[in-house]
């Protein structure tokens, strides 16, 4: 008789459970209507429409489809060889031109909408802006491997170049960006910046896609750097965790003024910029072999072939109490 009541009493609190989960879920088609009447209010931020815009999943797969490319054999799931490497790039192509094409028009598509332009060929221009970056690749897969070696040849650290490929941050975000920044140059719209911000997130180390720079770059740790808009960075820098280029601070009225101006420094060739150096400034050029100490703040110019430290701190050291 015990186990029957138990029985019983059990299929009671089920029918309990049902009846509140369902009490609960009634509540969920006001709340819609809630929600739908004030989307578009002013004030709050939605995208309702027929057409489509660019999904971030998408083009960070766009970004694993490039590395696999861009790197052949190293982030694939099939082991690519003489035999089948001509199968290998051209799926990895097709793939890829399917999906960057359609990103880039509906890129192009949410620009003309939002600005109320006339019609650009969305379609074709995201085809056109497609086959450059894939004609582009080339270019990409030399100027990157000279950013390896310079990443092998600046850390003593590094054993093999499969190392650096493999597990460098600061060789993920400045392949990240020098795809980005081939699209941007393109004038596609919001891919680019979605591909870096990505980037930085998964890294922390954050370069804009409009940001020009030379060849043989290297990044070593990488935590916390920052690399404004309209920075020129030259051939064969080094910069290290916590590095910032970056713009003055500005007052409210005068950002939309400065919006396409020069805002962040230009660092010729050779340079090394240690941790958490912060030079600013449009105007502020840091001269060619010139080395910038850490934690160094700069808003001046720097001329070629000079060192700049901080005076070493005062130490102060005490007893231990016991």
């Amino acid at each position: 008789m015990d186990s029957a009541g138990k029985g019983e009493g059990g299929k009671g609190e089920c029918k309990r459970d049902i009846a509140v989960t369902h009490d609960f879920r009634s509540e969920i088609p006001s709340i819609v209507d809630r929600i739908v009447s004030l989307h578009d209010q002013e004030g709050r931020f939605s995208h309702v429409g027929p057409e489509p815009v660019p999904s971030r999943a998408s083009v960070i797969d766009i970004i694993d489809r490039a590395l696999r490319i861009i790197y052949p054999g190293y982030f694939s799931e099939i082991c690519v060889d003489e035999i089948n490497i001509h199968y290998y790039f051209g799926q990895e192509l097709i793939e890829l031109f399917q999906i960057l094409s359609d990103q880039i028009a509906f890129a192009i598509r949410h620009d003309c909408i939002r600005f109320d332009l006339a019609c650009t060929n969305c379609e074709e221009r995201g085809q056109r802006a497609a086959v450059a970056f894939l004609n582009d690749i080339p270019s990409l897969q030399a100027l990157l491997a000279k950013d390896i070696v310079a990443a092998y040849e600046g850390d003593p650290a590094s054993k093999y170049f499969d190392e650096i490929i493999f597990s460098y941050p600061g060789l993920f975000a400045l392949t990240v960006y020098r795809i980005a920044h081939q699209l941007h140059e393109q004038g596609v719209p919001l891919i680019p910046r979605i591909m870096t911000e990505y980037a930085h997130s998964v890294t922390g180390i954050d370069i804009h896609p409009g940001v020009h720079i030379g060849e043989s770059f290297f990044i070593d740790h990488g935590t916390g750097v920052v690399i404004g808009e309209t920075a020129v960075i030259g051939n064969r820098v080094r910069v290290y965790q916590g590095v910032t280029l970056g713009a003055l601070s500005l007052r409210k009225d005068e950002v939309e003024r400065l919006r396409s101006k020069k805002r962040h420094p230009t660092i010729e060739d050779d340079v090394i910029i240690y941790a958490n150096a912060t030079i600013l400034g449009g105007d502020t050029v840091i001269g060619a072999r010139s080395t910038i100490g850490g934690n160094v703040w700069l808003t001046d110019s720097v001329p070629p072939d000079t060192n700049v430290f901080l005076k070493k701190p005062e130490l102060v050291f005490t007893e231990k109490a016991h």
